[in-house]
């Protein structure tokens, strides 16, 4: 018997997680967190849905958060399987879930501090020791474009992404004795035509195709327009004498807009004097890796490292210290502060909007998705006073949403991609429902594609 089911990204952005049951063997394709709102994040402590302890094997589609940020969990509560992903992926995914652990450690510890001695104490998700374990389960690196066998009747091969660093697609052909099928999983699908990475590959023939659906709804903005609004953006603040801070995404978002301010500069679109700084201990270590991995650069990057680091600049600061990085709030001006997290629910970034949100001569500049209850999705949605370490602090920053720097596919690249091959069936995930998911099934139903939205736990007789 053949069964899949949805345990996250189910009507939903986060959380990804999705089972496949052939006869007794079972295999997870990623085991995300739940990222957004506080109660979006409850979710995170609760049931799998499923016995960790039951899974033969894990596949990571990508190293976000999303993707991975539960594995320790799983480990925590039995899971014993390998872990089989892209050698790209296994190094961020060490940085992601350390970095994961010690945040989780910090917030019980502030939350011990707070709390009335009659309560509960505060425990984190997972701790360190947790995650440190959890990497002695990830097995040998698998390549583009190999296939390997996963366990009895099941079998892998990972397909370039192009989203971040090591990013995957994954086709299992699967086989209970009885029947055979196969099935896509698209992971996060990349926009094409970025400066870093490869495009995705096209999906190949597949029975099923669960695809993503982050922007299912609408095409993206021309990358060069958008990195031209950046420079406009930060000449104006520039200008005006003040700060830019950037929220950004640790994992590829924060290479690549490293990549454009070098390149900004060298051209003369930003201002030569203006100081960059990436406060960002996990973007520091990714950028490094991003250093090892060429064999996932397009042909006109590798171009480019022949004629110098297409990262550096004279005026960039790498501020690993939290020291280094409380410095940089006594700046008044000429600084372009980049730092995580990209939605702006923790790290160094809040400390910077406390210091520049409520400076009008200061930007803050929004390059990524902001999920429904997240403080970047209340600053770009216009709230005039937003909360920042129990404070309120007033919005007189001038803020800028610039979305053609995403690093998901739009629709008319997801509609490219999925292609016109014919599928028993899509099922839709990793979207909001009421935006991308719906309207992306509305197109693929007006094509007569047959279409699906899982439920979270639902399980799907396949073939």
């Amino acid at each position: 018997m053949l069964i899949y089911s949805c345990h996250g990204a189910a009507k939903q952005v986060t959380g990804s997680c999705h089972l496949i049951t052939c006869n007794d063997r079972r295999v997870l394709i990623d085991c995300g967190m739940f990222q957004g709102s506080e109660e979006v994040e409850q979710a995170n402590a609760e049931p799998f849905g499923f016995d960790p302890a039951s899974i033969d094997a894990l596949l990571l589609t990508h190293a976000h958060l999303d993707h991975c940020g539960r594995i320790p969990l799983l480990v925590r509560r039995g899971f014993r399987g390998r872990i089989i992903t892209t050698a790209a992926t296994r190094e961020l995914a060490r940085v992601v879930l350390l970095d994961a652990a010690g945040l989780q450690e910090e917030d019980a510890r502030r939350a011990q501090r707070n709390e009335r001695r009659s309560e509960a104490p505060a425990a984190p998700l997972y701790t360190m020791d947790n995650a440190l374990h959890t990497l002695d389960f990830f097995a040998a690196d698998v390549r583009y474009d190999e296939t390997v066998t996963v366990t009895d009747g099941i079998s892998a091969r990972f397909l370039d992404a192009g989203h971040i660093l090591g990013s995957a697609s994954i086709l299992l052909q699967l086989d209970d004795g009885r029947q055979q099928c196969s099935m896509l999983f698209s992971g996060d699908l990349g926009n094409p035509g970025r400066p870093i990475l490869r495009d995705p590959s096209p999906a190949p023939a597949a029975d099923y195709v669960v695809i993503e659906s982050t922007y299912g709804d609408r095409p993206h903005r021309a990358v060069p327009d958008s990195v031209d609004e950046m420079y406009l953006a930060i000449r104006a603040t520039m200008a005006r004498r003040g700060n830019v801070v950037i929220p950004t995404f640790a994992l590829e978002r924060a290479q690549e807009i490293l990549y454009y301010l070098h390149r900004g500069i060298r051209d003369g679109a930003i201002p030569p004097y203006v100081r960059v700084f990436l406060d960002s201990p996990m973007a520091i270590s990714a950028t490094e890796i991003f250093r090892r991995h060429p064999e996932c650069f397009d042909q006109r990057f590798h171009d480019e490292l022949q004629h110098g680091d297409p990262f550096a600049m004279p005026s960039l600061h790498f501020t690993r210290e939290t020291a280094e990085s409380m410095v940089i709030n006594s700046i008044d001006n000429g600084a372009i502060i980049l730092a995580g997290s990209g939605m702006c629910n923790g790290g160094r970034v809040r400390h910077h909007l406390k210091h520049n949100l409520w400076r009008e001569r200061s930007s803050v500049v929004f390059v990524g998705y902001a999920a429904e209850g997240t403080l970047a999705r209340r600053i770009v949605d216009g709230a005039p006073t937003v909360r920042v370490f129990n404070e309120d602090i007033q919005v007189r920053a001038q803020v800028w949403t610039i979305n053609g720097f995403s690093a998901h596919a739009d629709q008319p690249s997801l509609l490219a991609w999925l292609g016109d091959a014919p599928r028993r069936k899509v099922f839709l995930v990793h979207g909001e429902y009421d935006r991308g998911m719906r309207a992306l099934q509305e197109v693929l139903d007006a094509r007569g594609v047959a279409t699906q939205l899982p439920g979270r736990h639902e399980p799907i007789k396949l073939a």
